[in-house]
């Protein structure tokens, strides 16, 4: 069922069994209070997982953003994982991908209000955002649940529904990063990337098999999706007749449409199954590892995949990959016009999306520095704006 897409290497079974022996060595540290977790007075939110990527991180803290942009004063803080910067930076709207990393990036360039910055340490991160304004009602740490030295106010784990951690192993034999019990320090746990239709027997096993503590909460989220949108928009070009009659960003695309999916995330998993659906035929894909720097190879590879696909045709690929595309050289015109971004983002299942909103808002509240946020008693509820933002959309699909 769920583990059926992991794989273990069990020939370095021993090299992770050493591996665990350093983790959980530095983990009983912070639990003895030999290494220090340091706690701030302005709130904090953690996102993140026990394995090595592919856990929608991303999604989630621009769900978090747009529950919360609205009504408070939000600010973002990333490692800028394969940046060519070094120290804490402060993004504006001129940094670049090798500034700050694709996701702090595209994080900024969706939300140009919200303050982005990246830094390794993430005390000195934090440290330096609330003395740049004293303002900010709460900070959400990308990729922070191992990044002990600060203690956060809500640890949120996710796990892929595709790979969950009680079926993985320690790295190199698996992806964890730490033991599993590492998710015991997570006030909720979100299992991501869960087929449309959840299996309520499914559910009751990831429950039971999860062993949470009373004091944890567990969610379920799915992937949803925005329009299609053209990675060169000045460019592109419809690759058949009856769409280009309609070429917008909420173009519809015929059906019979081939698709290259192209992606440098560590689990395509779903996004396959979706696309596949959508189209009626399974993508052809070019899977690269997350956070792919493409080279002058992956580019000519992915001109020669893309034109021996019979028309129509289209390249899908994420967000995160489309940003580092943007400005790659050698992209055949052909790519170039029809090169599409797929816009991802993350819709709660099982009637839970108003639980966990409460809980993230009423966190913030309570703690804000703010003291008319702190008073306030209003409806906890978020605005309009961000409860529409929560209809489940899938591609636009139309037969031609």
């Amino acid at each position: 069922m769920e583990g059926d897409h992991i794989k273990i290497n069990h020939w370095l079974l021993p090299l992770s069994w050493l591996y665990g022996l350093g983790v959980r060595f530095r983990n009983l540290l912070f639990d003895m209070g030999i290494l220090r977790s340091k706690s701030f007075d302005v709130p904090v939110i953690a996102v993140g997982n026990l394995t090595v990527g592919g856990t929608g991180k991303t999604p989630h803290v621009e769900y978090l953003i747009k529950l919360l942009q609205n009504q408070m004063k939000v600010a973002v803080l990333s490692r800028g994982y394969k940046r060519k910067t070094e120290g804490y930076l402060l993004a504006d709207m001129q940094s670049t991908v090798s500034d700050i990393g694709d996701e702090p990036f595209q994080m900024k360039h969706k939300f140009p209000k919200v303050s982005v910055a990246v830094c390794k340490k993430r005390v000195e991160g934090i440290q330096r955002l609330t003395a740049h304004d004293k303002d900010l009602d709460v900070i959400l740490l990308d990729d922070a649940f191992q990044h002990r030295y600060v203690k956060p106010g809500i640890n949120i784990l996710l796990v892929d529904y595709h790979r969950l951690v009680i079926y993985d192993e320690l790295l190199p034999a698996g992806r964890l990063r730490e033991p599993v019990s590492g998710k015991n320090r997570a006030d909720m746990v979100i299992v991501t990337k869960c087929p449309k239709v959840l299996n309520p027997m499914n559910v009751r096993v990831i429950t039971k098999a999860m062993d949470l503590f009373p004091y944890q909460e567990l969610f379920f989220t799915t992937l949803a999706y925005e329009p299609l949108h053209p990675v060169f928009p000045k460019e592109a070009t419809a690759p058949t007749a009856p769409w280009a009659a309609t070429m917008t960003r909420h173009a519809a695309i015929p059906k019979t449409t081939r698709v290259l999916l192209l992606t440098g995330i560590a689990s395509p998993i779903q996004m396959i199954t979706d696309i596949k659906e959508g189209f009626g035929s399974e993508p052809t894909t070019l899977a690269f590892s997350d956070h792919h720097d493409f080279q002058v190879e992956d580019i000519a590879l992915i001109n020669d995949t893309f034109a021996s696909l019979p028309s129509p045709r289209i390249i899908v690929t994420t967000e995160k990959d489309a940003v580092r595309l943007a400005h790659a050289e050698g992209l055949s015109e052909e790519v170039r016009q029809c090169l599409y971004a797929l816009p991802i983002r993350i819709r709660f299942m099982l009637d839970q999306r108003e639980q966990f909103n409460e809980k993230i808002i009423s966190y913030v509240r309570k703690n804000s520095r703010n003291s008319i946020l702190a008073q306030s008693k209003g409806d906890n509820k978020p605005k309009d704006s961000h409860r529409s933002g929560d209809r489940p959309r899938t591609i636009s699909f139309r037969n031609n």
